[in-house]
C-alpha cells in the first residue's frame, strides 16, 4: 500500500491509503506491441507524476521472445519519438490475470488467448483499442512481419489509445 492525495466527489482533496493501479499489456511474442505500449504509457504516467499511483508492465501469451529485449525495430521508433524503453519478454500466465487490475490484450486472438489460460473472462480485460477513439476495438496490428511504416503504424495507434486510457483511469480512480 502507498498513500496518495486524492479527490472526493465534491472535489475535496483528501490522503488515502491507496493501492497501486496495475496495467498489464500483452501481445503474441512481447517483443513488438506489448513492450512499446508498456513504454509509452510509462512515459505518460511519468510525465503526469502518476507514477506513484500506476504500475505497468508487458506479456506475451506465447512463450516464443522469452527473456529477448524488444524488437529492433520497436526500439527503434520508441527511440525516435524518445520514449525509454527497456523490457525483457516474458509470457502471460493465469497469476497475471489475477494479479493486474487491468489486462489490455492488443488484439482479439490474444484477448482469447488470456481468456482461455484465465479460464473465464474477467472485467479488467480489454482490447487496447478500446481506447481508440478512431477505431474502437480494432486489433492493433501486428508489425512484426511487416517494415518500419507498421511500427511507425503501431506507435501512432498505441499513443492515442493510451492517452485515452489514461483519461480512463484518472476518471475511475480519482487521481489528481
Amino acid at each position: 500500500m502507498c498513500y496518495a492525495t486524492v479527490y472526493t466527489d465534491s472535489r475535496q482533496k483528501v490522503t488515502a491509503e491507496f493501492k497501486m493501479i496495475s496495467v498489464l499489456f500483452v501481445c503474441l511474442g512481447n517483443i513488438c506491441r506489448s513492450p512499446l505500449a508498456e513504454a509509452i504509457f510509462r512515459k505518460k504516467i511519468v510525465e503526469l507524476n502518476l507514477q506513484n499511483l500506476i504500475e505497468c508492465d508487458s506479456a506475451g501469451t506465447a512463450n516464443y521472445h522469452v527473456g529477448h529485449l524488444p524488437d529492433p525495430r520497436t526500439i527503434e521508433v520508441a527511440n525516435r519519438h524518445f520514449v525509454p524503453i527497456d523490457h525483457h519478454g516474458q509470457q502471460f500466465s493465469r497469476r497475471d490475470g489475477e494479479t493486474f487490475d487491468y489486462l489490455m490484450a492488443m488484439d482479439s486472438s490474444n484477448y482469447r488467448n488470456m481468456v482461455a489460460e484465465m479460464g473465464v473472462k474477467p472485467d479488467s480485460l480489454f482490447l487496447m483499442r478500446y481506447f481508440d477513439p478512431e477505431n474502437k476495438g480494432a486489433d492493433v496490428p501486428d508489425p512484426y512481419y511487416g517494415g518500419s511504416d507498421g511500427f511507425e503504424e503501431m506507435y501512432q495507434i498505441l499513443d492515442r489509445s493510451l492517452d485515452q486510457l489514461v483519461v480512463f483511469l484518472k476518471e475511475k480512480h480519482k487521481l489528481a
